[in-house]
């Protein structure tokens, strides 16, 4: 199936995870990735809604009114792209996502950013639950390391593997930013 028009979902891409309060990440190519997706979609006048987490868990580095909270250079949205704002891992619980997206009359819903693992995660696997068809760019992903529960922990990487693959399963078409811009450059310039 040809790729049309599709919603860009890029997903917390914020400047908390870069502070030292959170672990290690894996992804050294998630902004460069992210902002050429970003740039393919704005070429193309395609949508993107951007999706923030404004935690509401007191001290968290995401909680509005913190430096972390902030987009990522490069991933700040410009005039008329909406931001969703969510307070759980879900961008579609307690939003409007669902709501903007019928708007939009566009079924197809390409999801980037971080965590793979958390947030990325769990927002494909609802938008796949309400019927979407849910396309994830893994290396757009990132995610961090994690106590396994028994005293070590488990390497960033090995969680990302692992939840595309799950997502890939069941609740996704998942591709590199590579092939998505291979796709998008196929697809022409066609309007929303």
């Amino acid at each position: 199936m040809p790729l049309t028009p599709s919603v860009l979902l890029p997903v917390d891409m914020q400047q908390a995870f870069d502070s030292p309060a959170w672990p290690r990440r894996w992804n050294p190519s998630v902004d460069a990735n992210g902002q050429a997706l970003i740039e393919a979609w704005r070429a193309r006048a395609w949508p993107i809604v951007h999706v923030k987490h404004d935690s509401v868990t007191p001290g968290s580095t995401l909680a509005p009114g913190q430096p972390g909270n902030a987009f990522r250079p490069g991933f700040e949205p410009w005039d008329g792209e909406p931001v969703v704002s969510k307070s759980v891992n879900s961008a579609f619980i307690g939003t409007d996502l669902d709501l903007r997206l019928k708007r939009l009359g566009i079924r197809r819903v390409v999801v980037f950013g971080i965590t793979t693992d958390m947030c990325v995660s769990t927002t494909v696997r609802t938008g796949a639950n309400l019927g979407y068809d849910m396309i994830l760019v893994e290396d757009a992903c990132d995610c961090f390391d994690l106590p396994d529960g028994a005293g070590g922990t488990i390497p960033a990487r090995t969680s990302h593997q692992v939840h595309v693959a799950t997502l890939g399963f069941e609740f996704a078409r998942v591709v590199t930013t590579r092939t998505m811009l291979a796709e998008l450059a196929g697809a022409g310039s066609a309007a929303a």
